[in-house]
């Protein structure tokens, strides 16, 4: 009998989707689920993106230029020098999404067998990338009681070995919510520079800081070329759908390695392009207004989850994440049981269980992620589920 390949077998299975099936059970069974459980914004698209796309003249729809079109990557450079960042269309890599540009950052930057740095808890599907690149991931842990701020230099330099090349940022984080600040990612210089890693940062939440100015990883001057942008439209415009990353760096025979692999997948998608370039013209005011919703809900979510007997939420500086601990033994069972055998006025709650966000062995047994992308009245019956739930879940903590 022909077996699958053992590369495919030590695939992780998403956190954030496993528990799916039993989520389509409950629906069948009349249940209204509330989904706090995948990063998914309610935010209506904005209609230019929608527009440009509509009205786009084109006879053949051709392949664009496995860089992504010039036009676009010079409309990036501007929207990046707003910021404060100072790049060139030749340093842009327009990819399928930002996955691909955390995929093709793994494949130029480090050989299989090599390790990346990365605090934990992470994005899960950095688990994922780093298996089919063959990368090993070294996780450092952050701690829930002081809001999952950086590790200390410490245990970065403790964990570094003679194959570490690299560390992973994602800044604003998720899951945790936190921004990390300046003088953290002055450590993070600190370290790269004196162990000669590269500085991997994944900036797809930089429009939403609530409380800090948010400082990228591309304005540490002394590793201005060891560091690598990870980018994407997909939450900054709530266009989860449109696949439109970007990947971008000073040093240059990364970005010739990495337009092998956009070579190798000919192009980026065109038409999306297309409104990922309309995107770039939205005036300021789109983030102010958006901002200011997430930042009510953010609110709303911390101080619902830390009135409940148990619980424990940081308050998220950053992106659209919490992670809560709650009273029980294991919160993948929990939210499997919320699933399967609990509703509260015909609603119940999918969360995203934690564990999946570690990558130590027992870490994150007691948290989930909450992705608060519902509007207010709806997270407000969602955490209410949540209350009622936790008071008769049996397997507590």
């Amino acid at each position: 009998m022909l077996s699958i390949s053992q590369r495919s077998l030590q695939m992780p299975a998403s956190p954030i989707r496993k528990l799916v099936p039993f989520a389509e059970k409950a629906a069948q069974k009349g249940i209204h689920i509330h989904y706090l459980n995948i990063g998914q914004p309610d935010i209506r698209t904005p209609a230019p993106i929608l527009d440009a796309i509509r009205q786009a003249k084109i006879d053949i729809l051709a392949y664009s230029h496995s860089a992504g079109n010039l036009d676009y990557r010079e409309k990036l450079t501007k929207y990046y020098h707003k910021l404060g960042i100072e790049v060139e269309p030749h340093e842009i890599i327009v990819t399928t999404g930002g996955s691909e540009a955390i995929w093709f950052a793994l494949m130029a930057c480090l050989d299989p067998g090599d390790e990346v740095l990365i605090p934990e808890p992470f994005y899960a599907n950095y688990l994922g990338f780093s298996q089919m690149a063959g990368v090993q991931i070294k996780p450092v842990t952050s701690a829930i009681e002081n809001g999952f701020a950086l590790p200390n230099k410490q245990a970065f330099v403790q964990a570094i070995g003679p194959r570490t090349k690299a560390v992973l940022i994602c800044n604003p984080n998720n899951p945790t919510g936190h921004v990390y600040s300046r003088k953290e990612l002055q450590v993070l210089e600190e370290i790269c520079l004196e162990h000669q890693l590269f500085l991997l940062s994944d900036e797809a939440y930089r429009e939403f800081c609530y409380e800090d100015t948010h400082y990228s990883a591309l304005q540490l001057e002394s590793i201005r070329d060891r560091v690598v942008l990870l980018d994407t439209i997909s939450k900054r415009y709530s266009a989860c759908g449109a696949r439109i990353g970007a990947l971008i760096s000073h040093h240059q025979p990364l970005i010739a390695a990495a337009l092998k692999y956009a070579q190798a997948r000919l192009s980026p998608p065109t038409l999306e392009q297309i409104g990922a370039a309309a995107a770039l013209d939205l005036p300021a005011e789109y983030f102010v207004a958006t901002r200011k919703e997430y930042d009510r809900r953010r609110q709303t979510l911390v101080r619902l989850l830390n009135e409940i007997p148990g619980v424990f939420c940081p308050m998220p500086k950053g992106a659209f994440y919490a992670m809560a601990k709650l009273p029980v033994k294991d919160a993948e069972d929990f939210c499997q049981w919320l699933l399967e055998s609990f509703s509260y006025k015909g609603q119940t709650v999918m969360l995203a269980p934690g564990a999946g966000f570690y990558a130590t062995p027992g870490k994150g047994k007691q948290e989930v992620r909450i992705a608060y992308v519902l509007e207010e009245k709806a997270l407000i019956s969602a955490i209410t589920c949540l209350k009622k739930a936790l008071e008769v879940y049996p397997d507590k903590g």
